[in-house]
C-alpha cells in the first residue's frame, strides 16, 4: 500500500498491470475503489496508477480550500514516487479538471489525456450545483445524499433498469470504510468550482479525447463542447442516452475506445 507525499500531504496510491503507465484520476467523493470496471480491462493493456485525492479516502484530509493545481501537484507528487516520467492522463469531472491542471503545469509528462464529463470553467448554473451540493451533503443522512446524487449522475434508463443496485448503494452509504468528512468534501467542490483553464486551452499540447453523455444535467454537453473548440486537435465522443456516468452506464464502449486511443499515442 504505497504512500507519498506532496509537502505535508500524505497521498495514497496503487498501481496495477503492466504496459505504458496510465494514470487514473476519480472526481468528486470518489476514493479509487470506484475503478474495478475500467481496471480489469486497462490493466491488461497498461501500468495503471490510481491517485486517491486529497481530501478523501486512505489519503489526507487538510482543511479547505483545495484548488485543481494543488491536486494535479499531487498526481505529480504520485508519478515521481512511482518512478514515472511520461504517461496517459485520464480524469473524470473534477477529476478531468485535474487533469487539464496537470497538462498545463507538466506538458512534457503528459503521452495523452482523456477528459471525462468534464469542464474548463464553470457557469452560474454550474457553481449553483456545487453549492447545492455542499449544502445538501451536510444536512441529510448518507443515504439520502446518495439518492440526491444518483439523480443527478445517472441516466433515468439507467435508474429505470436496475432500481436494485440504486437502492443497494444507497444503503450501504453510511457503512462504508474511510468516510469522507465534510470540510474534505467541501474542499474538492471549491476546488472544482475555482478551477478555469478556459484562457489556456490553446496551450494543451496532449492528444485528447473529450467523453460526454448527451444526457449529463451535471456536466452538460456544452461544457465539453468548449473543450473541444478550445483543445488544439481534440477528439469529441458523444455518448446518446447516457448522462455523467455514461463511463459506467457504456463501459464496454468506454473502455474500448480510450484503450484504442491511448494506444495509439504510447510511442
Amino acid at each position: 500500500m504505497p504512500y507519498t507525499n506532496n509537502g505535508p500531504v500524505s497521498l495514497y496510491w496503487e498501481e496495477h498491470g503492466e504496459g505504458p503507465p496510465l494514470v487514473m484520476i476519480v472526481g468528486l467523493g470518489a476514493d479509487i475503489s470506484v475503478w474495478p470496471l475500467h481496471l480489469d480491462h486497462y490493466k491488461k493493456h497498461f501500468r495503471c496508477i490510481l491517485v486517491e485525492n486529497r481530501g478523501i479516502g486512505k489519503s489526507d484530509k487538510p482543511p479547505a480550500p483545495y484548488t485543481t493545481e494543488d491536486m494535479a501537484g499531487d498526481v505529480a507528487a504520485v508519478m515521481d514516487a512511482a518512478g514515472v516520467d511520461k504517461a496517459h492522463i485520464l480524469g473524470v469531472s473534477m477529476g478531468g479538471a485535474i487533469a487539464q491542471a496537470f497538462a498545463l503545469a507538466h506538458k512534457a509528462r503528459v503521452l495523452s489525456l482523456v477528459l471525462v464529463s468534464t469542464w474548463a470553467k464553470q457557469d452560474n448554473y454550474g457553481k449553483m450545483i456545487w453549492r447545492h451540493f455542499k449544502n445538501v451533503r451536510a444536512h441529510v443522512r448518507p443515504e439520502q445524499w446518495v439518492e440526491t446524487l444518483q439523480l443527478w449522475i445517472w441516466a433515468p434508463r439507467s435508474i429505470e433498469a436496475d432500481p436494485e443496485s440504486m437502492a443497494a448503494a444507497r444503503e450501504g452509504a453510511a457503512v462504508g470504510p474511510n468516510p469522507q468528512p465534510d470540510h474534505g468534501f467541501e474542499g474538492q467542490c471549491d476546488a472544482s468550482i475555482a478551477h478555469d483553464s478556459s484562457h489556456r486551452l490553446g496551450e494543451i499540447e496532449a492528444p485528447t479525447l473529450i467523453t460526454v453523455g448527451d444526457k449529463d444535467i451535471f456536466t452538460p454537453p456544452h461544457m465539453s463542447e468548449a473543450l473541444h473548440k478550445g483543445i488544439p486537435n481534440a477528439r469529441l465522443d458523444v455518448y446518446e442516452g447516457w448522462a455523467h456516468v455514461h463511463h459506467f452506464e457504456d463501459v464496454e464502449r468506454f473502455n474500448r475506445t480510450t484503450t484504442e486511443f491511448m494506444l495509439e499515442h504510447s510511442s
